[in-house]
Parts: structure tokens; C-alpha cells; sequence
């Protein structure tokens, strides 16, 4: 029974894989754009070949150098593990880097070390990248084993951007104690920590590593790199109390989401923008090429459309950033939004906006009450009917620890989602392709006798014209708020 427990911890089940079934694919299209999958082969410092991907954009027209994340998987897990950071990070403009740690996956060695030499393995991989002049500011994502490798490794090396620690044990020993209760060892406790002793002995012949050494509480106080903390609510194998500990010792900024879901269970969508917004911040991934950024225009051309004067700019800065990824067809709708400010005024971008029904056209000369607040009145949209799933890939999960592609349904935790922004709730309020009518107010007579008296302004566009304009844009506002963006990946022919 011992050797099994061993064999648990430095041998668990190896994942065996076709690099070409479960990898993205050598060329692919994501996001209308196109990617490429660069498979290389590093050596770490005890002779093992790792293997290893990279996932970066087919062409750059300026050739800049982009922000890379160093996805780390858990014990039983693979590259396959990055499929999903890929979908989230690529379309930010971040490029995203796996491999398979010594003693997983295809990779050389006979057993794992839960992050003690995987993080020389992370060593090897940062050499490569800081040699490639196409490869700027680097940051680590990282779950279970892999997140105890990022943490120890950005111990050492404070030049990383930025960290996403998922699900990191603090103590092994201690650990291992806690899985004798959860696997019902009926033994008295002095008896199991004998037994632990004994194959802390056989672990240090077997794996060259102590399994006392292993303790993330020691090294946080020592790391001051921005990191995210993430960790599932009812995870029996690493319970959430580790992560606790080790973001109450962590010197650097930090915060730490919780979410409903187990150890190996799929992470829900909102701690998926929250990694996204995190990278975007730490990252400062450069902008689409001009050639790029010009295909979506029309996503957010809005013509010679009023807009009322009650409108805050921050919202109309978010539905702008928002057109922006939904045009991208990005996975996430939660990049941070673009640098528009310094370009254009929101006067300039967003001239007007005003509700669209499925059978009326757009009232033209909707009236505006003295204190500049629209007279239109607000109704909540209806509940969305596309509901699509998140997940990109049809990749099997690998094993314990094996983070991305579980077929479980996350659950929203309804506490982590009072953080986001409340403006983003309250566009929720305003009627967006609803099948009812919008109510419209009637204006005082004397306002009516104002607008008379104006100059008339220059030629007006034909009704339709600027109908299929703000169809256009209502529906992408609908996508964006609602996240429920499809993921379309095709294979380049």
C-alpha cells in the first residue's frame, strides 16, 4: 500500500498522446486570424529532452516582439493542458508557450517532483525565450503542480510580468497527511507520519527530491511578482485553505478568486476574463497592425447616429472595447479595452446610439428632456437564446490534476461576480432587440416649438441606410454583454 501512495506521488499516470491529435494543429485559424504551432525540443540541466509548443501569429506585419505566457501543467497533465490558455490568450496578442515537464508526458524522465525539478525545466524554457527576439515581457499560468513550479521558480527569477496560480498546495508533507484522512488510511496518526518518513526516504533514492523542502509558505514571502490566486471551492485533493495560506504570506500584489468546482473540474468563464484582464495588465501586449484592426471598422461604424446627452463615456468606452473583441470574434470579452481615447473623443466614436426594434425603423428625431437625459424609457432585455459552450476543443483531459477540457459544467459563483464593474450592469437595462416596442414618452410642447425654430442640419442618410447600421451594432452590444460569443475554429486548408 505504501508503494502505491509512492507511486501516487512521483509516478502518477502518465499521459501518452499524438502530439497531432490533441495539439492544436500545425496551422490554424482562430479569431480570423491565422496561427502556427512551433514545436521545439530543450534540454534541462540533468540531460532530459523536454518537449515543447508555441503557439504565435503566422505573420506579423512589423514584426514587434509580443508578450508570451508559459502555461504549467499539474502532475498528471500534458501540453494538450494549454489548449484552452491558447483560446484565451492568442486573441490579446499574447503568444502562449507549453511543454511537458520531465517525467510527464512525452518528455524524458521516470517521475515527477510536484515542482522541485520542474522548476529548472521552467529554467530551461526561460532561456529559450529571452534568446528569441520575437518574445517580449514573459508571465507564467500555472495549475496544481504547475502552479507550485511557478511559484517556486518566480522565487528565484523576479523578472517574470506576472503569475496565475491555480490551485497551489502550500506543504507537500503536510499535504500528504491531509490525503491520508481524505483516502480513509484507518491508521493512528503517529503510524502515518512513520509511514511518511519512510517514503520521504524512498521518494529521496527514487526522485532526488525531500518531500519537507517542498513548502510554497517559504518562498512567498521572498516573491514579489503580481500573481492571481485561483482555487475551486470544494476541492477535496488540495483543499482551499493552501491557497489561503500562501496569498495571506505573498509580499507581492495579489488577489485570489474562488469559484465553484472541484480539483479537476472546468474553470467557469468569469475567472477566465479575470486571467485575461490580468495577462492584458501586466503584459501591455502591443495593439493589432493597422492592416488587421482595419477589418473590423465596420463593427463600430456608427454613421450620423444621435446620441443622447444622459450617456456616461466610461460605458460608451466599454461597448467600444467590446465591439472591438467581438468583431475579433474573440473567446473572452474581457481584454482590457483599447487605447481610444488618445485617437478620437467618444463624441467622435460613438456620435449616437438609439434603440432598435425587430419591426420598427429608427425613430430619427427621438426628443431629449432639458437635463439632457434621454426621454426613452429603459427595459430589460430578454434572457439570451444562444447559449454556447466555452469550451474549444474536443481534447480529452489527462488524468488528476489535468486542468482544461473536463466535459463538467461550471457553475458561476454568484459572490465573485458582484466585483465586476457595475456600469456593465446597468447596460443590461437598455432595450436591445427586444420583440416589444419601446415606450416613448411625448415631449412638452414647448421643447417641440424649439426644435422648429432650429436650423435644419445638412443632408440625413435614407432610414435604412442607418436601420442596418444600429441593427449591426445592437446585436454586437447584445454578444458582448451577454458573453456569449461563439468560438469558431476552422483548420487552415
Amino acid at each position: 500500500m505504501i508503494d502505491q501512495f509512492i507511486n501516487f506521488v512521483i509516478r502518477p499516470p502518465r499521459a501518452d498522446y499524438n502530439p497531432d491529435h490533441y495539439l492544436w494543429e500545425k496551422d490554424f485559424t482562430l479569431a480570423g486570424r491565422k496561427y502556427k504551432r512551433e514545436d521545439v525540443e530543450l534540454r534541462n540541466e540533468r540531460g532530459h529532452t523536454l518537449r515543447c509548443s508555441h503557439y504565435v501569429p503566422s505573420e506579423l506585419p512589423d514584426d514587434s516582439p509580443l508578450p508570451c505566457v508559459i502555461y504549467c501543467h499539474g502532475n498528471s497533465g500534458c501540453r494538450a493542458d494549454a489548449n484552452e490558455a491558447a483560446v484565451v490568450l492568442l486573441p490579446s496578442n499574447i503568444t502562449v508557450f507549453t511543454l511537458d515537464f520531465s517525467g510527464s508526458g512525452l518528455s524524458d524522465g521516470d517521475y515527477v517532483s510536484l515542482g522541485w525539478h520542474e522548476k529548472n525545466d521552467l529554467k530551461a524554457v526561460l532561456s529559450y525565450l529571452r534568446s528569441n527576439p520575437k518574445v517580449s515581457r514573459i508571465g507564467l499560468w500555472g495549475r496544481s503542480m504547475g502552479a507550485v513550479t511557478s511559484l517556486l521558480y518566480g522565487a528565484e527569477d523576479p523578472s517574470i510580468a506576472g503569475m496565475v496560480l491555480d490551485s497551489a498546495f502550500s506543504n507537500l508533507f503536510n499535504l500528504m497527511l491531509e490525503l491520508a484522512d481524505v483516502y480513509k488510511i484507518r491508521l493512528p496518526k503517529f503510524t502515518v507520519k512513520m509511514a511518511l518518513q519512510y517514503m520521504r526516504r524512498v521518494i529521496q533514492k527514487r526522485a532526488k527530491f525531500d518531500i519537507t523542502r517542498l513548502d510554497c509558505i517559504q518562498v512567498a514571502p521572498k516573491t514579489f511578482i503580481p500573481a492571481l490566486f485561483g482555487h475551486a471551492k470544494d476541492d477535496k485533493f488540495i483543499q482551499p485553505r493552501h491557497s489561503d495560506a500562501i496569498f495571506k504570506s505573498y509580499a507581492g500584489d495579489k488577489n485570489i478568486i474562488k469559484f465553484e468546482g472541484d480539483h479537476n473540474s472546468s474553470r467557469p468563464q468569469f475567472y477566465y476574463d479575470s486571467v485575461s484582464i490580468f495577462f492584458y495588465n501586466v503584459l501591455h501586449p502591443p495593439r493589432l497592425p493597422p492592416a488587421l484592426s482595419t477589418k473590423i471598422e465596420k463593427y463600430y461604424d456608427l454613421g450620423d447616429v444621435k446620441v443622447g446627452a444622459g450617456m456616461e463615456e466610461n460605458v460608451l468606452y466599454e461597448i467600444i472595447a467590446g465591439l472591438r473583441n467581438v468583431g475579433t470574434d474573440a473567446p473572452s470579452s474581457s481584454s482590457a479595452p483599447c487605447s481610444i481615447s488618445a485617437i478620437k473623443s467618444v463624441g467622435e466614436l460613438l456620435s449616437g446610439i438609439a434603440p432598435v426594434c425587430n419591426d420598427a425603423l429608427v425613430l430619427e428625431d427621438a426628443e431629449v428632456h432639458d437635463n439632457g437625459t434621454s426621454v426613452l424609457q429603459d427595459k430589460p432585455s430578454g434572457p439570451n437564446e444562444d447559449c454556447c459552450s466555452y469550451t474549444s476543443s474536443n481534447r480529452e483531459s489527462w488524468g488528476r490534476c489535468s486542468s482544461l477540457g473536463s466535459d463538467d459544467a461550471p457553475s458561476v459563483d454568484s459572490t465573485s461576480l458582484n466585483n465586476y464593474d457595475q456600469t456593465a450592469i446597468k447596460i443590461l437595462a437598455t432595450p436591445v432587440r427586444n420583440s416589444q416596442k419601446s415606450t416613448v414618452t411625448s415631449p412638452p410642447e414647448d421643447s417641440k416649438k424649439k426644435k422648429k425654430n432650429k436650423a435644419p442640419s445638412g443632408p440625413k442618410k435614407p432610414k435604412r441606410e442607418k436601420f442596418e447600421k444600429l441593427e449591426a451594432l445592437s446585436q454586437r452590444i447584445r454578444l458582448c454583454i451577454l458573453k456569449k460569443v461563439n468560438h469558431r475554429r476552422h483548420c487552415s486548408s
